[in-house]
């Protein structure tokens, strides 16, 4: 089913829509989910929510790009479960992504309260604008989706390496065009 129709359907307060959903980006949910949590339950919990979330705030929004609107509401709600699960221990697959990027961000501040900045959120959206297709993509699977160094390799039909230097390569540039941009 169409996007535009999914929302309709939110719009007509049809409990279709929380199906059709479900139907069409329920695994792409689930995979944003669980790279965060690594918790299977807490990552039905977190979809879960959030489609409440969605059924909560459509209508009055009518999101232009329904799969990053609705993947947002699971990435804010995975992070905030994250935190709420790890204050005091570590989740391997979330944190090594967020030690990478955090390099990037020499403040004591956490990356997360970094990106919360409105200046530097721009300064991203501009530097990943800068950035070829595939780099963007990559860029956003690891750090957004947090997407493991392995799938991304299967994706890009690359080695493990290939991807680890490339993302490498990101971040440094990232970290210049920050500094450049005069956000660090």
């Amino acid at each position: 089913m169409e996007d535009s129709k999914i929302i309709e359907l939110f719009f007509d307060r049809s409990e279709e829509a929380i199906t059709e959903l479900s139907n069409k980006y329920g695994q792409v949910c689930k995979s944003v989910a669980e790279n965060i949590l690594n918790n299977q339950r807490d990552s039905e919990e977190c979809i879960n929510d959030a489609f409440l979330a969605v059924w909560n705030t459509i209508p009055p929004q009518k999101p232009e790009h329904f799969l990053s609107y609705v993947c947002r509401i699971v990435h804010n709600l995975a992070i905030k479960k994250y935190h709420a699960n790890t204050a005091q221990k570590r989740n391997s697959i979330y944190d090594v992504a967020l030690d990478e990027i955090n390099e990037c961000f020499p403040s004591a501040a956490s990356v997360e309260d970094e990106i919360d900045s409105i200046e530097v959120s721009r300064a991203i959206d501009r530097f990943l604008e800068s950035m070829d297709k595939q780099s963007r993509i990559l860029f956003v699977r690891r750090y957004y989706y947090s997407d493991s160094i392995e799938e991304l390799a299967l994706l890009f039909r690359t080695s493990k390496h290939n991807i680890s230097v490339r993302l490498s390569r990101i971040r440094k540039q990232l970290k210049n065009y920050l500094i450049k941009e005069g956000v660090l």
